[in-house]
Protein backbone atom coordinates (compact mmCIF):
# COMPACT_ATOMS: atom_id res chain seq x y z
CA UNK A 1 0.00 0.00 0.00
CA UNK A 2 2.13 2.80 -1.39
CA UNK A 3 1.53 6.80 0.20
CA UNK A 4 -0.94 8.55 -2.50
CA UNK A 5 -2.95 4.89 -3.36
CA UNK A 6 -6.88 5.05 -3.05
CA UNK A 7 -8.71 2.43 -1.06
CA UNK A 8 -11.95 1.40 0.17
CA UNK A 9 -11.94 0.26 3.67
CA UNK A 10 -14.46 -0.89 6.22
CA UNK A 11 -14.26 0.88 9.50
CA UNK A 12 -13.73 -1.78 12.52
CA UNK A 13 -13.42 0.36 15.73
CA UNK A 14 -12.36 4.16 17.43
CA UNK A 15 -8.42 4.13 17.67
CA UNK A 16 -5.93 6.42 19.72
CA UNK A 17 -6.89 9.99 19.48
CA UNK A 18 -10.25 10.07 18.19
CA UNK A 19 -9.12 8.22 14.77
CA UNK A 20 -10.72 5.35 13.36
CA UNK A 21 -9.28 1.83 12.67
CA UNK A 22 -9.86 -0.20 8.99
CA UNK A 23 -7.69 -3.28 8.27
CA UNK A 24 -6.60 -4.36 4.84
CA UNK A 25 -5.08 -7.82 4.34
CA UNK A 26 -4.16 -7.62 8.14
CA UNK A 27 -2.61 -4.07 7.54
CA UNK A 28 -4.08 -1.48 9.96
CA UNK A 29 -5.20 1.96 8.31
CA UNK A 30 -6.39 4.85 10.66
CA UNK A 31 -8.37 7.05 9.23
CA UNK A 32 -9.82 10.63 11.33
CA UNK A 33 -13.42 11.56 10.53
CA UNK A 34 -14.78 7.83 9.59
CA UNK A 35 -16.74 6.23 12.34
CA UNK A 36 -17.45 2.28 13.30
CA UNK A 37 -19.79 0.95 10.35
CA UNK A 38 -18.67 3.40 7.85
CA UNK A 39 -17.29 2.14 4.00
CA UNK A 40 -15.36 4.62 2.96
CA UNK A 41 -13.11 6.09 0.60
CA UNK A 42 -9.56 7.41 1.39
CA UNK A 43 -5.62 8.20 -0.04
CA UNK A 44 -3.33 6.72 2.13
CA UNK A 45 -0.69 9.74 3.17
CA UNK A 46 1.93 8.48 5.60
CA UNK A 47 2.58 5.15 5.69
CA UNK A 48 4.64 3.27 8.02
CA UNK A 49 6.12 -0.57 8.90
CA UNK A 50 2.70 -1.40 11.14
CA UNK A 51 0.26 1.14 9.70
CA UNK A 52 -0.82 3.59 7.22
CA UNK A 53 -3.03 6.82 7.91
CA UNK A 54 -5.44 8.20 5.39
CA UNK A 55 -7.71 10.95 4.31
CA UNK A 56 -11.70 10.44 3.77
CA UNK A 57 -12.79 11.39 0.62
CA UNK A 58 -15.84 9.82 0.70
CA UNK A 59 -18.51 8.13 2.66
CA UNK A 60 -19.66 4.97 0.26
CA UNK A 61 -22.12 3.34 3.09
CA UNK A 62 -22.63 5.45 6.08
CA UNK A 63 -22.27 3.53 9.71
CA UNK A 64 -25.65 3.69 11.57
CA UNK A 65 -23.21 5.61 14.48
CA UNK A 66 -23.38 8.50 12.61
CA UNK A 67 -25.45 11.88 13.36
CA UNK A 68 -25.85 15.29 11.52
CA UNK A 69 -23.28 17.58 12.80
CA UNK A 70 -25.04 20.43 14.36
CA UNK A 71 -21.70 23.50 13.60
CA UNK A 72 -21.77 24.73 10.26
CA UNK A 73 -17.91 24.50 11.18
CA UNK A 74 -17.77 20.77 11.53
CA UNK A 75 -15.30 19.30 9.54
CA UNK A 76 -12.66 22.39 9.56
CA UNK A 77 -12.54 23.95 13.35
CA UNK A 78 -11.32 20.58 14.84
CA UNK A 79 -12.76 21.88 18.25
CA UNK A 80 -15.64 18.95 18.38
CA UNK A 81 -14.47 16.37 15.73
CA UNK A 82 -16.76 13.69 17.06
CA UNK A 83 -19.87 15.72 16.54
CA UNK A 84 -20.74 13.26 13.69
CA UNK A 85 -21.12 10.66 15.80
CA UNK A 86 -24.01 9.75 17.97
CA UNK A 87 -23.38 10.43 21.46
CA UNK A 88 -24.31 7.04 22.96
CA UNK A 89 -21.38 5.84 20.62
CA UNK A 90 -19.48 8.60 21.89
CA UNK A 91 -19.50 7.41 25.17
CA UNK A 92 -18.90 3.55 24.30
CA UNK A 93 -15.86 4.35 22.61
CA UNK A 94 -14.37 6.20 25.72
CA UNK A 95 -15.31 3.43 28.10
CA UNK A 96 -13.50 0.95 25.06
CA UNK A 97 -10.00 3.88 25.07
CA UNK A 98 -9.85 2.88 28.70
CA UNK A 99 -10.44 -0.67 29.03
CA UNK A 100 -7.66 -1.06 26.03
CA UNK A 101 -5.15 1.31 27.08
CA UNK A 102 -5.66 -0.93 30.62
CA UNK A 103 -5.50 -4.03 28.61
CA UNK A 104 -2.11 -2.72 26.32
CA UNK A 105 -0.29 -0.34 28.19
CA UNK A 106 -0.90 -1.39 31.83
CA UNK A 107 -1.73 -5.19 31.56
CA UNK A 108 -4.52 -5.63 32.79
CA UNK A 109 -6.86 -7.62 29.72
CA UNK A 110 -9.72 -8.61 32.23
CA UNK A 111 -10.17 -5.38 33.96
CA UNK A 112 -13.77 -4.50 34.23
CA UNK A 113 -15.05 -0.99 32.67
CA UNK A 114 -17.87 0.87 33.68
CA UNK A 115 -20.20 2.48 30.83
CA UNK A 116 -18.97 5.52 30.82
CA UNK A 117 -20.82 8.57 32.49
CA UNK A 118 -22.37 10.71 29.85
CA UNK A 119 -22.93 14.04 30.46
CA UNK A 120 -26.71 15.65 30.13
CA UNK A 121 -25.63 18.37 28.79
CA UNK A 122 -23.80 17.72 25.13
CA UNK A 123 -23.45 21.29 23.79
CA UNK A 124 -22.80 24.84 25.57
CA UNK A 125 -21.34 22.79 28.36
CA UNK A 126 -18.14 25.05 28.59
CA UNK A 127 -17.44 27.49 31.47
CA UNK A 128 -13.96 28.76 29.63
CA UNK A 129 -13.29 29.28 26.06
CA UNK A 130 -10.33 30.84 24.62
CA UNK A 131 -10.19 32.48 21.60
CA UNK A 132 -7.77 33.92 19.36
CA UNK A 133 -6.70 37.08 17.09
CA UNK A 134 -5.24 37.09 14.04
CA UNK A 135 -4.26 38.74 10.97
CA UNK A 136 -4.45 35.86 8.97
CA UNK A 137 -7.68 34.23 8.39
CA UNK A 138 -8.48 30.54 7.35
CA UNK A 139 -11.76 30.67 4.46
CA UNK A 140 -13.74 27.56 4.76
CA UNK A 141 -14.60 26.21 1.62
CA UNK A 142 -17.95 27.17 1.82
CA UNK A 143 -16.89 30.61 2.27
CA UNK A 144 -14.19 29.86 -0.73
CA UNK A 145 -17.38 28.83 -2.83
CA UNK A 146 -19.76 31.61 -2.14
CA UNK A 147 -17.49 33.90 -4.34
CA UNK A 148 -17.66 36.67 -1.73
CA UNK A 149 -14.75 38.81 -1.03
CA UNK A 150 -13.77 38.40 2.80
CA UNK A 151 -11.16 40.44 4.59
CA UNK A 152 -8.18 38.06 5.72
CA UNK A 153 -6.50 40.34 7.62
CA UNK A 154 -8.40 39.50 10.39
CA UNK A 155 -9.93 36.68 12.60
CA UNK A 156 -11.56 36.20 15.62
CA UNK A 157 -11.80 32.11 16.64
CA UNK A 158 -10.23 28.83 17.11
CA UNK A 159 -7.42 27.87 15.07
CA UNK A 160 -7.68 25.47 12.38
CA UNK A 161 -6.41 22.33 13.20
CA UNK A 162 -2.31 21.81 12.14
CA UNK A 163 -2.17 25.82 11.74
CA UNK A 164 -0.18 27.62 14.17
CA UNK A 165 -1.00 30.95 12.53
CA UNK A 166 -4.50 30.35 10.50
CA UNK A 167 -7.55 31.42 12.88
CA UNK A 168 -11.21 30.29 11.29
CA UNK A 169 -13.76 33.63 11.64
CA UNK A 170 -16.31 32.45 13.52
CA UNK A 171 -19.81 33.38 14.43
CA UNK A 172 -20.99 30.22 15.69
CA UNK A 173 -19.81 27.87 18.47
CA UNK A 174 -21.96 24.98 20.24
CA UNK A 175 -19.35 24.68 23.22
CA UNK A 176 -19.69 27.85 25.40
CA UNK A 177 -22.84 29.20 26.48
CA UNK A 178 -25.42 31.57 23.48
CA UNK A 179 -24.08 34.88 25.85
CA UNK A 180 -20.41 33.76 25.24
CA UNK A 181 -21.33 33.51 21.50
CA UNK A 182 -22.84 37.00 20.96
CA UNK A 183 -19.98 38.41 23.04
CA UNK A 184 -17.40 36.92 20.80
CA UNK A 185 -19.53 38.52 17.81
CA UNK A 186 -20.12 41.87 19.94
CA UNK A 187 -16.68 42.06 20.85
CA UNK A 188 -15.30 41.31 16.85
CA UNK A 189 -17.68 44.28 15.87
CA UNK A 190 -16.48 46.78 18.64
CA UNK A 191 -13.00 46.08 17.93
CA UNK A 192 -13.06 46.13 14.37
CA UNK A 193 -15.00 49.37 13.83
CA UNK A 194 -12.32 51.24 16.35
CA UNK A 195 -9.91 49.61 14.00
CA UNK A 196 -7.47 47.84 16.43
CA UNK A 197 -5.27 45.71 15.09
CA UNK A 198 -5.21 41.70 15.42
CA UNK A 199 -1.80 39.95 16.50
CA UNK A 200 -0.05 38.67 13.39
CA UNK A 201 2.01 35.68 14.75
CA UNK A 202 4.68 35.53 12.37
CA UNK A 203 5.65 39.09 12.75
CA UNK A 204 5.05 39.69 15.89
CA UNK A 205 3.36 43.01 15.58
CA UNK A 206 -0.75 44.01 16.41
CA UNK A 207 -2.40 44.72 19.50
CA UNK A 208 -5.36 42.24 19.94
CA UNK A 209 -4.48 38.31 20.93
CA UNK A 210 -7.04 36.61 22.89
CA UNK A 211 -10.37 36.69 24.14
CA UNK A 212 -11.24 34.44 26.93
CA UNK A 213 -14.42 34.23 28.63
CA UNK A 214 -15.73 32.48 31.82
CA UNK A 215 -18.76 31.82 33.09
CA UNK A 216 -20.17 30.32 36.18
CA UNK A 217 -22.39 27.59 35.58
CA UNK A 218 -24.19 27.77 38.70
CA UNK A 219 -23.65 31.80 39.61
CA UNK A 220 -24.27 33.23 35.66
CA UNK A 221 -21.04 35.26 36.50
CA UNK A 222 -19.53 36.37 33.42
CA UNK A 223 -15.27 37.31 33.09
CA UNK A 224 -14.44 39.04 30.40
CA UNK A 225 -10.48 38.72 29.49
CA UNK A 226 -8.91 40.65 26.66
CA UNK A 227 -5.33 39.47 25.91
CA UNK A 228 -3.41 42.47 24.49
CA UNK A 229 0.48 43.74 23.25
CA UNK A 230 0.57 45.92 25.82
CA UNK A 231 -1.62 48.46 28.01
CA UNK A 232 -4.13 51.12 26.31
CA UNK A 233 -5.71 53.00 28.99
CA UNK A 234 -8.00 55.09 26.49
CA UNK A 235 -8.65 51.99 24.87
CA UNK A 236 -9.85 49.48 27.78
CA UNK A 237 -12.06 51.75 29.00
CA UNK A 238 -13.86 52.49 25.36
CA UNK A 239 -14.21 48.62 25.56
CA UNK A 240 -15.46 48.67 29.67
CA UNK A 241 -18.10 51.09 28.20
CA UNK A 242 -18.87 49.12 25.21
CA UNK A 243 -19.49 45.84 27.66
CA UNK A 244 -21.23 47.77 30.09
CA UNK A 245 -23.86 49.18 27.43
CA UNK A 246 -23.83 45.65 25.18
CA UNK A 247 -23.52 43.38 27.75
CA UNK A 248 -24.67 43.95 31.47
CA UNK A 249 -24.55 40.35 31.68
CA UNK A 250 -20.72 41.01 32.19
CA UNK A 251 -19.60 41.36 36.08
CA UNK A 252 -15.82 41.68 35.43
CA UNK A 253 -13.79 42.94 32.79
CA UNK A 254 -9.15 42.22 33.46
CA UNK A 255 -7.17 42.69 30.54
CA UNK A 256 -4.19 40.67 30.28
CA UNK A 257 -0.99 42.32 28.79
CA UNK A 258 1.14 39.68 26.91
CA UNK A 259 4.09 41.48 24.83
CA UNK A 260 6.12 38.20 24.60
CA UNK A 261 6.26 36.21 21.72
CA UNK A 262 4.92 32.97 22.57
CA UNK A 263 1.11 32.82 21.55
CA UNK A 264 -0.60 32.27 25.21
CA UNK A 265 -3.44 33.69 27.26
CA UNK A 266 -1.14 34.08 29.81
CA UNK A 267 0.98 37.41 30.64
CA UNK A 268 3.36 39.57 32.88
CA UNK A 269 0.39 41.78 34.36
CA UNK A 270 -3.17 41.63 34.52
CA UNK A 271 -4.89 44.89 35.13
CA UNK A 272 -8.55 44.82 36.43
CA UNK A 273 -11.20 47.19 34.04
CA UNK A 274 -14.47 46.68 36.33
CA UNK A 275 -15.43 44.50 38.78
CA UNK A 276 -13.81 42.21 41.25
CA UNK A 277 -11.63 40.64 38.65
CA UNK A 278 -12.76 37.44 39.65
CA UNK A 279 -15.67 35.47 39.03
CA UNK A 280 -17.29 32.30 41.26
CA UNK A 281 -18.86 28.65 40.82
CA UNK A 282 -20.12 26.08 42.75
CA UNK A 283 -18.85 22.45 42.76
CA UNK A 284 -21.38 20.73 45.07
CA UNK A 285 -22.31 22.67 48.24
CA UNK A 286 -18.58 24.61 48.10
CA UNK A 287 -18.10 28.13 46.42
CA UNK A 288 -15.14 28.62 44.74
CA UNK A 289 -12.98 32.21 43.23
CA UNK A 290 -12.23 31.75 39.90
CA UNK A 291 -9.16 34.17 38.98
CA UNK A 292 -8.71 34.80 35.10
CA UNK A 293 -5.74 31.99 35.37
CA UNK A 294 -7.10 29.45 37.87
CA UNK A 295 -7.50 26.42 36.74
CA UNK A 296 -10.99 25.02 37.18
CA UNK A 297 -12.70 21.93 35.31
CA UNK A 298 -14.67 23.60 32.12
CA UNK A 299 -17.76 21.24 32.68
CA UNK A 300 -18.62 21.99 35.78
CA UNK A 301 -21.43 20.07 36.55
CA UNK A 302 -19.98 16.89 35.37
CA UNK A 303 -16.94 17.96 37.83
CA UNK A 304 -19.57 17.12 40.24
CA UNK A 305 -20.16 13.81 39.54
CA UNK A 306 -16.46 13.12 38.97
CA UNK A 307 -15.71 14.17 42.01
CA UNK A 308 -18.55 12.38 43.46
CA UNK A 309 -17.31 9.62 42.40
CA UNK A 310 -13.47 9.69 43.52
CA UNK A 311 -14.95 10.37 46.98
CA UNK A 312 -17.47 7.55 46.72
CA UNK A 313 -14.56 5.19 45.95
CA UNK A 314 -12.54 6.19 48.14
CA UNK A 315 -14.57 4.61 50.88
CA UNK A 316 -14.06 7.67 53.20
CA UNK A 317 -14.33 7.49 57.04
CA UNK A 318 -14.82 9.95 59.80
CA UNK A 319 -11.35 9.39 61.32
CA UNK A 320 -9.54 9.24 57.52
CA UNK A 321 -6.55 11.34 56.87
CA UNK A 322 -6.53 11.90 53.40
CA UNK A 323 -3.69 12.91 51.00
CA UNK A 324 -4.92 14.40 47.89
CA UNK A 325 -2.05 15.00 45.41
CA UNK A 326 -1.75 17.12 42.13
CA UNK A 327 -4.81 19.53 44.39
CA UNK A 328 -4.50 22.20 42.07
CA UNK A 329 -7.07 24.21 43.70
CA UNK A 330 -8.14 22.88 46.47
CA UNK A 331 -11.74 21.44 44.97
CA UNK A 332 -11.04 18.07 45.48
CA UNK A 333 -9.74 18.71 48.65
CA UNK A 334 -12.47 20.55 50.18
CA UNK A 335 -15.27 18.82 48.55
CA UNK A 336 -14.40 15.62 50.67
CA UNK A 337 -13.10 17.16 53.97
CA UNK A 338 -16.16 16.82 55.57
CA UNK A 339 -16.38 13.02 55.27
CA UNK A 340 -12.50 13.00 57.03
CA UNK A 341 -10.79 13.97 59.83
CA UNK A 342 -8.39 15.80 57.81
CA UNK A 343 -6.93 16.37 54.20
CA UNK A 344 -3.50 16.82 53.24
CA UNK A 345 -3.24 18.47 49.46
CA UNK A 346 -0.21 18.44 47.51
CA UNK A 347 0.41 20.81 44.51
CA UNK A 348 3.37 22.45 42.18
CA UNK A 349 1.99 25.57 41.37
CA UNK A 350 2.31 28.21 44.34
CA UNK A 351 -0.87 30.66 43.02
CA UNK A 352 -2.86 27.27 42.45
CA UNK A 353 -2.06 26.77 46.51
CA UNK A 354 -2.65 29.93 47.27
CA UNK A 355 -6.07 29.75 45.25
CA UNK A 356 -6.53 26.23 47.57
CA UNK A 357 -6.47 28.12 50.75
CA UNK A 358 -8.49 31.01 49.74
CA UNK A 359 -11.49 28.55 48.51
CA UNK A 360 -10.63 26.68 51.99
CA UNK A 361 -11.21 29.99 54.30
CA UNK A 362 -13.84 31.29 51.59
CA UNK A 363 -15.65 27.83 52.65
CA UNK A 364 -15.02 27.83 55.94
CA UNK A 365 -13.54 24.58 55.64
CA UNK A 366 -10.51 24.51 58.82
CA UNK A 367 -9.62 20.42 58.06
CA UNK A 368 -7.19 20.96 55.48
CA UNK A 369 -3.52 21.49 55.23
CA UNK A 370 -2.02 22.87 51.58
CA UNK A 371 1.90 22.10 50.45
CA UNK A 372 3.41 24.10 47.39
CA UNK A 373 6.71 21.95 45.95
CA UNK A 374 7.36 19.31 42.89
CA UNK A 375 5.72 16.23 44.54
CA UNK A 376 8.89 14.12 42.64
CA UNK A 377 11.20 15.89 45.83
CA UNK A 378 9.14 16.65 48.46
CA UNK A 379 7.05 13.57 48.89
CA UNK A 380 8.87 12.01 51.05
CA UNK A 381 9.53 9.98 54.36
CA UNK A 382 10.03 13.29 56.23
CA UNK A 383 7.02 14.52 54.25
CA UNK A 384 5.07 12.19 55.80
CA UNK A 385 6.81 12.17 59.22
CA UNK A 386 5.59 15.96 59.52
CA UNK A 387 1.83 15.37 58.51
CA UNK A 388 1.46 11.81 58.92
CA UNK A 389 0.83 8.67 57.55
CA UNK A 390 -2.59 8.88 54.76
CA UNK A 391 -5.20 6.05 55.26
CA UNK A 392 -6.91 7.01 52.11
CA UNK A 393 -5.12 8.75 48.56
CA UNK A 394 -6.23 10.70 46.04
CA UNK A 395 -4.33 11.25 43.35
CA UNK A 396 -5.50 13.58 39.82
CA UNK A 397 -2.08 14.06 37.97
CA UNK A 398 -1.59 16.16 34.81
CA UNK A 399 -1.75 14.22 31.53
CA UNK A 400 1.74 13.44 31.86
CA UNK A 401 0.51 11.07 35.04
CA UNK A 402 2.62 10.98 37.64
CA UNK A 403 6.64 10.50 38.06
CA UNK A 404 8.06 7.12 38.74
CA UNK A 405 9.54 8.73 42.42
CA UNK A 406 6.16 9.35 43.00
CA UNK A 407 4.59 5.62 41.90
CA UNK A 408 7.47 4.40 43.86
CA UNK A 409 6.92 6.35 47.20
CA UNK A 410 2.76 5.49 46.91
CA UNK A 411 4.10 1.76 47.15
CA UNK A 412 5.66 2.36 49.76
CA UNK A 413 3.50 4.35 51.97
CA UNK A 414 0.45 2.19 50.73
CA UNK A 415 -2.52 3.29 51.86
CA UNK A 416 -5.23 0.83 52.16
CA UNK A 417 -7.25 2.88 49.48
CA UNK A 418 -6.30 4.32 46.81
CA UNK A 419 -8.58 6.76 43.69
CA UNK A 420 -6.85 7.62 40.97
CA UNK A 421 -7.95 9.97 38.66
CA UNK A 422 -6.70 10.70 35.30
CA UNK A 423 -7.51 12.99 32.15
CA UNK A 424 -5.02 10.57 30.09
CA UNK A 425 -5.75 7.15 30.41
CA UNK A 426 -2.28 5.85 28.88
CA UNK A 427 -0.21 7.65 31.73
CA UNK A 428 -2.58 6.07 33.94
CA UNK A 429 -2.47 2.42 32.99
CA UNK A 430 1.31 2.87 32.38
CA UNK A 431 1.00 4.42 36.41
CA UNK A 432 -0.86 1.88 37.58
CA UNK A 433 1.42 -1.18 36.12
CA UNK A 434 4.31 -0.63 38.46
CA UNK A 435 1.75 -0.70 41.13
CA UNK A 436 0.04 -4.39 40.53
CA UNK A 437 2.19 -5.94 42.67
CA UNK A 438 1.10 -3.42 45.77
CA UNK A 439 -2.76 -2.76 44.61
CA UNK A 440 -5.82 -4.39 43.08
CA UNK A 441 -7.77 -2.63 41.04
CA UNK A 442 -11.44 -2.59 42.42
CA UNK A 443 -13.58 -0.29 39.97
CA UNK A 444 -13.01 1.28 36.58
CA UNK A 445 -15.33 4.07 35.97
CA UNK A 446 -15.12 6.77 32.71
CA UNK A 447 -16.81 10.12 32.79
CA UNK A 448 -17.44 12.44 30.05
CA UNK A 449 -16.34 15.93 30.52
CA UNK A 450 -15.84 16.64 27.09
CA UNK A 451 -18.44 15.63 24.56
CA UNK A 452 -17.88 15.50 20.98
CA UNK A 453 -14.20 15.17 21.74
CA UNK A 454 -11.86 11.87 22.13
CA UNK A 455 -10.94 12.90 25.56
CA UNK A 456 -11.82 11.19 29.02
CA UNK A 457 -11.61 11.80 32.49
CA UNK A 458 -11.51 7.99 34.36
CA UNK A 459 -11.49 7.28 38.01
CA UNK A 460 -9.72 4.15 39.32
CA UNK A 461 -10.37 2.59 42.68
CA UNK A 462 -7.89 0.59 44.03
CA UNK A 463 -7.23 -1.49 47.66
CA UNK A 464 -3.87 -2.01 48.95
CA UNK A 465 -3.11 -5.80 48.59
CA UNK A 466 -3.56 -8.03 52.22
CA UNK A 467 -0.28 -10.06 50.69
CA UNK A 468 1.92 -6.78 49.38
Amino acid sequence: MKKGTEVTLDIEKFADRGKSLARRDGYVVFVAGAVPGDRVRARVFKRKKNYAEARLLEVLTPSPLRTEPRCEYFGVCGGCKWQHVDYAAQCEAKRQSVAEALAHHGGFPDVDVQPTLGAPETYCYRNKMEFSFSAERWLTPDEIASGQRFDTGFALGLHVPGSFNKVLDLRACYLPSELSVRIVNGVRAFVRGQGWKPWHIRRHEGFLRHLVLRQGAHTGEVMVNLVTNGFAEERMAAMAGYLRDAFPEVTTFVNTINTGVAQTAFGEAIHTIFGPGVIHDRIGPHRFEIAPNAFFQTNTRQAERLYETARDFADLRPDDLLYDLYCGAGTISIFVADRVRHVVGVELIEEAVENARANAAANGVENVTFAGGDLMRMFTPAFVGTHGRPDVLIADPPRAGMHRKVVEQIARLRPERFVYVSCNPLTQARDLALLRDVYAIETVQPVDLFPHTHHVENVVKLRARPDA
